[in-house]
């Protein structure tokens, strides 16, 4: 008896598996992005020293880093990367963007960038205007997906007027992309 019901429900699972059809069913989506003009900047070092080397009285220099990455739109489209001394050096004797001890004294920079235009010349820092450090046209964008480097090389007079001290400032970059 047990081995006819043993066959039985052999042959029951056989059947049923046997006619079991397979079904197969699909969909599809239509998938939609809408690709946007965007800019982000990243400070790679944020301090950066002036010193004077070489002979005495040589201009302080210093440099500083960034990565950025920009996309403009493919009409009309443009973005920029400029700086500004939001804080200025301060203290008695202390150098100044804002107003130096003698006419003459300034805190120039130059540019690299990967990317885009970087300003071609040495570029005088101010505390009440924003000053290029690169610009893009329209359907500018990054060369690499990680961010492209740049850099801003600084160049403050060394005036025999300034006082010993250490004194510090800062310079707010600002990326944009329309």
């Amino acid at each position: 008896m047990k081995k006819t019901l043993l066959a039985a429900v052999v042959l029951l699972l056989s059947a049923s598996l046997a006619g079991a059809a397979t079904v197969t069913a699909t969909g599809t989506t239509t998938l939609s992005v809408t690709v946007q003009n965007e800019a982000s900047i990243t400070i790679t070092n944020g301090s950066t020293t002036l010193a004077a080397t070489g002979t005495v009285f040589n201009p302080y220099t210093g440099t500083t880093n960034f990565t950025y990455k920009i996309r403009t739109s493919q009409t009309g489209g443009s973005g920029s990367i400029v700086l500004q001394v939001t804080t200025d050096f301060s203290g008695t004797g202390s150098p100044s963007v804002g107003t130096p001890p003698n006419t003459g004294d300034a805190l120039t920079y130059t540019c690299t960038t990967a990317s885009g235009t970087a300003c071609s010349s040495a570029i005088t820092a101010s505390t009440t205007a924003q000053t290029n450090v690169a610009t893009f046209g329209t359907d500018g964008h990054s060369v690499s997906t990680s961010g492209d480097a740049g850099s801003v090389a600084w160049s403050l007079t060394n005036d025999p007027k300034y006082k010993t001290g250490t004194y510090t400032a800062t310079a707010t970059f600002t990326i944009s992309a329309t």
